[in-house]
């Protein structure tokens, strides 16, 4: 996966669920094809197949368990996400937080089944310690900011920097609040290597519009 880049989060929004994420992940390579700016998707479970099927961009499944082949009813086995068409996985979203313990084992699993790791921190300290447990990289999302009017890039640059200082350059995603070309643009002269975002687009009236303003932000 190419960076910088800008990452999806489709959650469980009516608007990226069933059809309707399989139509945004096609906007959203339609955008990645028209500006050559990286972009990718994160898609419920029941979802992944289907959209892995009908896009050529990065698709990561929202969760996979720390679990092997055998009697885990209900849980996510990260062999079957990547089976499944997921490039990768995010993990530890604060919407779904794991212990640093179950953590560090989901993202040895989830590399053993070949998948890219995305790990959230919530903050830039938590990020340094979920770096050592080799994702490939990890989004630093403060939780009051999660799908709020005010991004980080604009309440908080500092936890941008400082993020990147501890976590280290090429290795550092931001999020929280991200909806626009300026917000990008912030998080990557602060060395971000590319943002997470979730309502931004899901919920946008026009979420192509959207889309090509992100990409500006990384186009300059």
């Amino acid at each position: 996966m190419k960076l910088p880049v800008i990452i999806t989060n489709f959650k469980a929004y009516k608007s990226a669920s069933g059809d309707a994420a399989v139509d945004l992940a096609i906007l959203h390579a339609r955008v990645m094809n028209d500006t050559g700016v990286s972009m990718a998707v994160a898609v419920q479970a029941t979802d992944l197949f289907q959209v892995a099927s009908m896009v050529d961009i990065p698709v990561f499944a929202q969760h996979v368990d720390a679990v092997e082949y055998g009697s885990y009813t209900g849980y996510i086995l990260p062999e079957a996400a990547k089976a499944a068409g997921a490039f990768g996985t995010l993990l530890n979203h604060s919407e779904r937080r794991l212990s640093m313990e179950v953590l560090k084992l989901s993202i040895k699993r989830a590399k053993e089944a070949g998948l890219y790791v995305v790990a959230c921190a919530k903050d830039p300290q938590e990020g340094a310690e979920i770096a050592f447990m080799g994702p490939d990289l990890v989004a630093v999302e403060p939780p009051e900011l999660i799908g709020g009017d005010i991004s980080v890039s604009t309440a908080k640059p500092k936890v941008i920097s400082t993020a990147v200082g501890l976590i280290g350059a090429g290795k550092t995603l931001v999020g929280a609040g991200v909806k626009n070309a300026e917000d990008v643009k912030i998080a990557l002269k602060l060395g971000a290597s590319g943002v997470l975002l979730a309502s931004g687009v899901t919920k946008a009236k026009n979420p192509g519009l959207v889309l090509r303003d992100l990409a500006k932000g990384i186009l300059g």
